[in-house]
């Protein structure tokens, strides 16, 4: 089984960006921003783009540099 850090990896690379929502319901990733600075601090150069969903709440969008 791949570890969360392996699967937020192969989706960023795989489907460029990913959300909180989307780690939560596709890999069960309840802290996405620690799997991000794990990533960060492996190397990756990652940035995050805040954006906002149809009910106007505000979300980070994260994808690789």
């Amino acid at each position: 089984m791949q570890s969360q850090y392996q699967m937020i990896l192969n989706h960023l690379i795989d489907h460029e960006s990913i959300s909180g929502v989307e780690a939560a319901e596709l890999y069960r990733v309840r802290s996405l921003p620690r799997r991000i600075c794990d990533l960060k601090e492996a190397g990756f150069e990652i940035v995050s783009v805040w954006r906002t969903d149809p009910l106007g709440q505000r979300y980070k969008k994260y994808r690789l540099a």
